[in-house]
């Protein structure tokens, strides 16, 4: 997974999403900024390595990818050595409190007591999740039917306050049975699906897919 993660990824196909997530943790920082960073549930680190290469020439970033494999930390300590690196979990972050100005989680298990823990007071939370469309015609092919659409919107979580969201929509085109098998190992649709479900993707060399993420950002209150 941690391999397919990385050939997927590094092609470029969610670049959108690095830069949406980049323009949110740095909007309207000063150009000689001093801002801590932890990314919770970073994987092969992708997204850490998005983010440092988009900080200012002045700015300052102190990065911190989590994550609780030891293979997909690994990994991302091999391809970039800005970031700090280490295995946890998003249940016991190994943060003191009130020392983070940002927290990301990317498609990742949100606990936010644990995040308003160790953001400082009015650091931000940047959560990105699957909208209801998000891969829709690769589970088209590998579920019998679709899940009902999800709740638009999730609740505002205690210690937090809502900030606006920014839906992203855009197309892929994967042109080999090797990148849809890479995406498909990437996703919970791997474990989720049928084993024919799972033959049907296999067999594909072709497939265009919709991609929609929700980008929301929460404040942490005073206090």
């Amino acid at each position: 997974m941690v391999a397919a993660r990385r050939r997927f990824l590094t092609a470029g196909y969610y670049q959108p999403i690095a830069a949406a997530v980049g323009r949110a943790v740095l909007a309207g920082l000063p150009a000689d900024a001093t801002i801590s960073c932890l990314d919770a549930g970073c994987g092969e680190g992708y997204y850490m390595r998005q983010l440092a290469s988009a900080v200012g020439d002045e700015q300052t970033l102190a990065l911190l990818g989590l994550d609780i494999s030891k293979w997909a930390v690994l990994s991302a300590a091999k391809q970039d050595k800005r970031p700090s690196w280490v295995v946890g979990s998003n249940a016991n972050l190994p943060v003191l409190p009130g020392t983070l100005d940002r927290v990301l989680c990317m498609f990742g298990f949100p606990m936010y007591g644990e995040f308003a823990r160790v953001l400082k007071p009015g650091g931000l939370l940047v959560q990105v999740d699957a909208g209801p469309d998000h891969l829709r015609e690769l589970r088209e092919i590998i579920y019998p039917s679709l899940k009902s659409e999800r709740s638009a919107e999730m609740p505002t979580p205690e210690g937090f306050s809502r900030l606006p969201t920014e839906t992203l929509r855009f197309t892929i085109e994967l042109t080999s049975a090797g990148q849809i098998a890479d995406l498909l190992a990437m996703t919970p649709h791997l474990f989720r699906a049928s084993a024919e479900g799972r033959a049907a993707a296999a067999a594909l060399t072709t497939l265009s897919l919709s991609v929609e993420v929700r980008l929301t950002c929460f404040e942490r209150s005073p206090g």
